[in-house]
């Protein structure tokens, strides 16, 4: 039987079995779409990453959850490209990635960390029925409305939607207990991918804010760290005012309360980024099965 070389990659994080786990297939030339299906659901990670080769960019990245193919994943962006360095696959400095939502820009710094150009921001706030939010949530309504007025719900993408939900202490953020069939709803309504919470009450001194993100709809029912969504939250900071000067650089904290912390990285100045480090955790090599065959069967 055919076999693939595995990785796990911890990224948005320095610390191995910290951060948010991609799973990694570095040339996944020849695989069938239930092939690439499969194989993430063997790793069981919330998005596995498939190096492909571009006629577009310098590569091709296609992302698989457990459930179904992501447009655009950032972390497992981030985890790709640190093990391919890792590898001498790449080298530091500018390189391209072909995605489903375009063609990206992938930044190699020498320090280390990996930045990762997002898509033209979109930002639109959104007049949510507080007491469903914070009934899907498990948030108290009134910790939502009490930041509501300076800080709106709204409907932010980079590359991929999420429904950004500001929450006023870092104890009712850290106390929630979403209803995730509720968060799937509310996903599917305001066609996001699913919802980013944040306070800017944040645990380090460094922080910017402290997030959690609830997907249940394409089958992440709370993620670590999530780029992606990071991305559409600092555009969604600019565009709101939240800050009289936009730090050059901010720090959203994530993943505490799943024992997994991550720092994620974001810049706003001009084109939005968001940058991290990754580590191996694992690397090995997975059986494949067999491509399925598209038999068509006759009465």
């Amino acid at each position: 039987m055919e076999t693939r070389r595995t990785l796990l990659v911890d990224a948005f994080t320095a610390d191995p079995l910290a951060g948010n786990a991609a799973g990694v297939v570095p040339d996944a030339t020849g695989l069938a779409d239930d092939q690439l299906q499969a194989i993430a659901r063997e790793l069981a990670v919330s998005e596995t990453a498939f190096v492909l080769p571009s006629e577009r960019a310098d590569r091709r990245l296609r992302y698989f959850s457990p459930e179904q193919e992501v447009d655009l994943c950032g972390h497992a962006t981030i985890a790709a490209h640190a093990q391919l360095r890792e590898a001498g696959a790449i080298e530091s400095g500018e390189h391209t990635v072909e995605t489903n939502v375009g063609v990206l820009d992938v930044e190699l710094a020498p320090d280390g960390v990996i930045w990762m150009r997002q898509e033209t921001p979109r930002v639109d706030v959104v007049d949510p029925d507080y007491e469903r939010l914070g009934a899907a949530l498990g948030i108290d309504p009134a910790a939502l409305r009490d930041v509501g007025a300076d800080a709106p719900v709204a409907v932010a993408s980079t590359g991929l939607p999420f429904l950004i939900v500001p929450v006023n202490f870092l104890q009712h953020l850290g106390a929630a207990d979403p209803d995730l069939g509720a968060v799937e709803a509310l996903a599917a309504e305001y066609e996001v991918a699913g919802v980013y919470a944040f306070t800017f009450d944040a645990l380090g001194a460094d922080a910017t804010l402290h997030a959690r993100t609830f997907a249940p709809s394409v089958g992440i029912p709370e993620d670590s760290a999530t780029g992606t969504a990071s991305g559409a939250c600092g555009a969604y900071l600019r565009t709101i005012g939240a800050f009289d000067d936009v730090p050059d650089e901010m720090v959203f904290e994530q993943g505490h309360f799943l024992d997994r912390p991550s720092e994620v990285r974001v810049r706003v100045d001009g084109d939005v980024r968001v940058g991290g480090r990754a580590v191996t955790s694992l690397d090995g090599h997975l059986a494949v099965p067999p491509a399925a065959e598209d038999d068509i069967v006759e009465a």
